[in-house]
């Protein structure tokens, strides 16, 4: 059987070199480990050169933190100011998974803040799902005491949003 022309095959326990100008594989090499890349490949005039390296995983390392001294409990201004957020009866949570922006560009000033003072139906923020932006609304009329949310951060379904007091 005939081999196909340009094609050569190395023999048993020699490397294929195949008419390959070494300088090429060097080259490539060179490359890949200067760009910390773990592959490269080339293809020139029907001759595919591909070089890949493996890489190992760095050893991980820890960092000790030295212990602070315990810190004394704050005194509870009132009894719902140690309740999780989440928890809090004036949670305002994300009806759905999206993006949470608490203003209606990156210019315009923010919807609430804390502190601002809010009427059921005032929005006060916007949930981004599927490039459609969905308006959430304050579900009853109070204070904004803490915004758990920042401007452009994922959100999930549930997640607390606001509490209002």
């Amino acid at each position: 059987m005939k081999k196909p022309p340009g094609k050569i095959a190395a023999a048993p326990g020699e490397p294929f070199t195949g008419g390959v100008d070494l300088s090429i594989v060097a080259a490539l090499a060179k490359i890949a480990g200067h760009h910390d890349l773990s592959e490269v490949e080339i293809e020139h005039d029907g001759l595919r050169v591909r070089v890949a390296r493996e890489r190992r995983a760095a050893p991980a390392v820890s960092y000790a933190l030295p212990l602070a001294a315990p810190a004394p409990a704050p005194a509870a201004a009132s009894p719902l100011a140690s309740v999780a957020p989440a928890d809090h009866p004036g949670s305002v949570k994300s009806p759905m998974v999206g993006t949470a922006y608490l203003r209606a560009s990156p210019e315009a000033k923010p919807f609430i803040e804390v502190g601002s003072m809010v009427k059921a139906g005032d929005k006060i923020l916007l949930v981004e799902a599927m490039k459609t932006f969905n308006e959430i609304v304050a579900p009853k009329a109070g204070k904004v005491i803490e915004i758990l949310v920042e401007d452009g951060s994922p959100v999930e379904y549930g997640q607390p949003l606001l509490v209002i007091e």
